[in-house]
């Protein structure tokens, strides 16, 4: 079906109002976001409706609703339940926009890798060189980064040469953790458990006493206590007691962020509440580098 510029517009409007709001869009509210006369969006609804790709609500709460024929129209794929992509235009996230297809393509090119983003949403104010971003999507967790090299109003689509891709496997957590953990003793020394990190090429491990985790501790916290001039203290006085936990269902994208917000190197796994293993952050570089 062969719609003019603004029948597109009135529909990507339309569309995008409907999905944020939940409700009928009155005309004026579509004339705002495109920047029209009211009464040239009324006079270009009843052609749309005529083509069957709007629905008109009575009533004092009633506007316009798109079809399926709409979606259709513009290549839309209409999904009950839908996740938003969100989209980022100079670090600043554009409201009410969310990608509806990510495309390659210019993957065989040693040099460049460039990518169009189909967006459900306003894209009149991107230009040539804006920064951009996509993502993270639901599933994978992909996060695409570019700089905008054009613009396609027809598709309401957006043109980019892509400068970094990032994408988190979909397994659990305990599928990537450490199990069975490795343990100090609460009352070994600050030698023990640097021997022990030595032997087994780790920065740091749970500590346990009689069978339970109570802490974490770390080359840092065994530097530190060196640094205060306390050499001989055992472990159960410089530890971390406050144990910083995640899920083992989590997805390694959500535990990743836990990282960086607490501060911290490594985290206890639980299975059903119960602590069954670690997650290091070297554990997470690990499988990123299999790829």
């Amino acid at each position: 079906m062969e719609l003019t510029p603004i029948q597109k517009d009135i529909i990507i409007a339309l569309i995008n109002l409907q999905r944020q709001k939940d409700r009928a869009i009155k005309g004026e509210e579509i004339a705002e976001v495109i920047q029209r006369n009211p009464g040239t969006v009324r006079n270009q609804m009843q052609l749309l409706k005529a083509l069957g790709l709007v629905e008109g609500v009575p009533g004092p709460k009633g506007g316009y609703k798109p079809t399926g024929a709409a979606y259709d129209a513009l290549r839309i794929q209409q999904l009950k339940n839908e996740s938003v992509v969100p989209i980022y235009r100079n670090n600043v996230i554009v409201n009410g926009a969310t990608a509806a297809e990510i495309s390659f393509t210019t993957v065989r090119n040693p040099d460049a890798c460039n990518g169009v983003i189909r967006v459900i949403g306003n894209i009149k104010d991107f230009v040539m060189d804006d920064k951009l971003q996509v993502g993270p999507t639901p599933v994978n967790r992909l996060i695409v980064r570019g700089e905008v090299t054009g613009r396609d109003d027809t598709n309401n689509s957006i043109l980019f040469n892509i400068t970094e891709m990032i994408s988190l496997p979909k397994k659990h957590v305990k599928h990537y953790m450490k199990y069975p953990p490795l343990l100090v003793n609460l009352n070994a020394s600050i030698q023990e458990a640097t021997r022990l990190f030595i032997r087994n090429n780790v920065h740091g491990a749970p500590v346990e006493d009689k069978g339970k985790i109570v802490g974490i501790i770390t080359y840092t916290d065994i530097a530190h206590a060196i640094a205060q001039g306390k050499p001989n203290v055992k472990v159960k006085d410089i530890m971390t007691k406050e144990l910083i936990t995640v899920d083992g269902d989590m997805q390694l994208y959500d535990v990743v962020k836990l990282f960086h917000k607490y501060n911290v190197g490594r985290l206890i796994v639980t299975i059903n509440g119960v602590p069954k293993g670690t997650l290091s952050k070297t554990d997470v570089l690990n499988e990123l580098a299999v790829y």
